[in-house]
């Protein structure tokens, strides 16, 4: 988008319509150096020095966000009882209605995006475009390579039968393993019931990676940054949208 109403880029940065007109009318909102006076008027975002009081604005048309979601949060915007990954970002991206891609469960941990591009966030989460997910699980028991295949086969759960996926096992012991595994759905406590049917329930989830972009290692739970370019240009590549 490089053509924008001014108050309309005003409000991406936390200023509401009605405030726009004030502030403009004020005198405070330069563009490449030249006094806007009207809070209607159409701007050229792209290459465009925007300012207010002197601070620079962001003309960027979305977000993009990963973050490090810890235990016992939701992935979600609000809940009035328990935390969501939403309240682990500033209140400007909240405001820009930023939005969780997919779900984890409270108590999973790992890789979240957060984008305010509905389309993008349907297509990343929709079986139709066959997105690979990593998780790493440490589970209950040995796990054999039987339990490999059974997972390359396509485990069968009560309600559907689980896509083939590939799994493999990094560390195998009496009373526990690790293993990671690879999946293109996401329906709900899948990974685990995944696990549990061959006998080895999950104790701790992790997901790593999600469409080829995987967890930044500096990031702690609970952190978050945004994606840069050539990230973003990866999802939309994969979701089909850019060539």
């Amino acid at each position: 988008m490089s053509k924008m109403r001014l108050d309309k880029l005003l409000s991406m940065n936390g200023v509401s319509r009605s405030q726009a007109i004030v502030i403009v009318r004020g005198g405070a909102v330069t563009v490449n150096g030249e006094t806007i006076l009207n809070s209607a008027t159409i701007i050229e975002t792209e290459g465009a020095d925007i300012r207010l009081n002197g601070k620079r604005l962001r003309t960027d048309e979305h977000l993009h966000v990963m973050i490090h979601k810890p235990s016992g949060y939701l992935t979600a915007t609000e809940d009035k009882e328990t935390p969501v990954v939403a309240d682990l970002l500033p209140e400007l991206f909240r405001k820009r209605g930023v939005g969780p891609v997919g779900r984890l469960d409270k108590d999973v941990t790992g890789l979240v995006f957060m984008t305010t591009d509905g389309q993008l966030a349907h297509r990343l989460i929709s079986p139709k475009w066959e997105q690979d997910k990593l998780y790493r699980a440490r589970v209950e028991g040995k796990v054999e390579e039987s339990a490999v295949q059974r997972f390359a086969e396509g485990i069968p759960l009560k309600d559907f039968t689980c896509k083939p996926a590939k799994m493999s096992i990094l560390e195998r012991g009496e009373e526990e393993s690790v293993c990671e595994v690879i999946v293109q759905e996401g329906k709900f406590h899948q990974v685990k019931r995944m696990f549990a049917s061959v006998g080895h329930p999950v104790t701790e989830l992790k997901r790593l990676m999600v469409a080829g972009i995987w967890l930044d290692e500096s990031l702690e739970p609970g952190q978050w940054r945004e994606l840069t370019e050539e990230e973003v240009n990866h999802l939309y590549k994969a979701a089909g949208m850019k060539e």
